[in-house]
């Protein structure tokens, strides 16, 4: 692989002997990553089902590599059992390790690799900002967020100086994995390169430090904030860093978790991490946690009430028990569609939301129509109507295709209407069942290509 003379240049300047190991680095296949929906499933769980052979991230406990096989081709992917994300990109929201109740903040969110993980470790508790400036890009976020069940997520496409007007020192945790010149991904994307020589470091650096302060002024004192890139470039990580320290000097470097394989950040800013292919298993990357001095006032949060709700949505929901893996939530309407949002969510109303909370379905002409995002968020020993079938059932494919589908061996006993179709216990989406036929109500964005 011809690398530009100046990031060679840069490279032996950072690695020093160690840059002939890095070049050979290019002469291996970059690894595979899959990362377990935790929400949804137990890791070791997941592996002891599908049919390739995953081998552990040993720095990630929900991570694994894998070589042989489709996994986005497999109905356990449409269920949102697991991420495929590179094993280094999972280190960030690994390391921020959001808690149940926390309010957590990813600013530059898209495509949601990093988002799914801080939602899955929140359990539905608290709150998740996952913010992307980019509409189109803001709209895939959303996708893998319902994907993976996530029912208290708030995504939204703004500008992050938007976003401090309204959030002032009021998130526990933020993350920003910061745009950047890709140095540490030349290896897996080659693209990446001719990229790189139409805008380096120099072009992304300015507006890195105009994230990190901006996301520092939105983090509450006593929180933590990680900042990621997947670049090698000095000036755009520990030169961001220094400057965040220097201009905010509440904010304090602190350790990650170890793992033997890390690399010290430089320029004496060893708290920072390194990730290098030539090292680990991954593709390059740079974190680096802080903390905020201070201890956090007790939230001024009041309980919401709910909307009044259409008969037809109300007669749906009763067939609902209490789902134990769920929060208390309320609901609210907002025109014609159901949207269920944790009881204490103050969320201020004039921003450009793609989604706010969790969206039940659809009120229309007397009659209610659950979302695809109801389905993937809730548990089946929630609701009484449930036709599951094996993986290996050819009908599963049929269904993510949008077919009907015959179920006369599933015996309907359990009447006609709203289905929750699932592969092995797991929830992909509605049917309609009316005899021995299901009609099939799986949305149409989403369906097996």
């Amino acid at each position: 692989m011809n690398l530009p003379i100046e990031f060679e240049k840069q490279m032996k300047e950072l690695l020093g002997d160690a840059f002939e190991e890095y070049v050979k680095s290019f002469e291996t296949v970059p690894n595979n990553g899959l990362r377990v929906n935790t929400g949804k499933i137990r890791p070791e769980e997941l592996a002891a089902r599908v049919p390739w052979e995953l081998t552990p991230v040993p720095w990630i406990s929900n991570g694994f590599t894998w070589k042989e096989g489709s996994p986005a081709k497999d109905p356990y992917y449409y269920a949102g059992l697991y991420y495929l994300q590179e094993p280094s990109a999972m280190t960030p929201a690994d390391r921020l390790d959001p808690q149940p109740g926390d309010y957590v903040l990813d600013l530059c969110a898209a495509p949601g690799g990093k988002a799914t993980e801080l939602g899955a470790r929140l359990k539905g508790q608290g709150i998740l900002l996952a913010n992307d400036i980019s509409n189109s890009r803001a709209k895939a976020l959303l996708k893998n967020l319902e994907l993976m069940g996530i029912s208290n997520a708030y995504v939204t496409s703004e500008d992050p100086e938007r976003l401090l007007k309204e959030f002032p020192e009021f998130f526990d945790k933020v993350l920003i994995d910061a745009p950047c010149s890709g140095e540490g991904m030349f290896r897996k994307d080659p693209k990446m390169i001719s990229f790189w020589e139409g805008q380096g470091p120099e072009s992304y650096a300015p507006i890195q430090r105009t994230l990190v302060l901006q996301a520092a002024d939105m983090l509450r004192p006593g929180g933590k904030m990680l900042y990621s890139t997947c670049t090698f470039s000095r000036l755009e990580n520990e030169g961001t860093i220094q400057y965040l320290l220097e201009q905010r000097p509440e904010m304090k470097l602190v350790s990650c978790e170890p793992y033997e394989g890390f690399s010290p950040g430089r320029d004496g800013l060893e708290s920072c991490v390194r990730i290098f292919p030539h090292k680990m298993k991954g593709e390059g990357h740079f974190l680096a946690l802080l903390e905020k001095e201070g201890c956090g006032e007790e939230r001024n949060s009041r309980p919401g009430v709910s909307s009044r709700i259409p008969e037809e949505a109300e007669k749906f929901l009763q067939a609902f028990q209490k789902d134990p893996d769920m929060p208390d939530m309320i609901c609210r309407m907002q025109e014609d569609r159901l949207y269920a949002v944790g009881k204490t969510h103050q969320m201020p109303k004039k921003l450009r939301y793609l989604r706010t909370g969790l969206f039940l379905g659809t009120c229309k002409k007397n009659r209610f129509e659950p979302s695809q995002a109801f389905a993937m968020a809730i548990s089946p020993k929630a609701y009484p109507y449930c036709i599951s079938f094996a993986r290996d059932d050819q009908r599963v494919i049929r269904y993510l295709k949008g077919e009907t589908l015959d179920v006369s061996d599933k015996k309907a006993e359990k009447g006609n209407g709203w289905q929750l179709v699932c592969v092995d216990g797991f929830p992909l989406g509605w049917g309609k069942l009316a005899g021995t036929t299901l009609k099939n109500k799986y949305y149409s964005g989403w369906r097996w290509q």
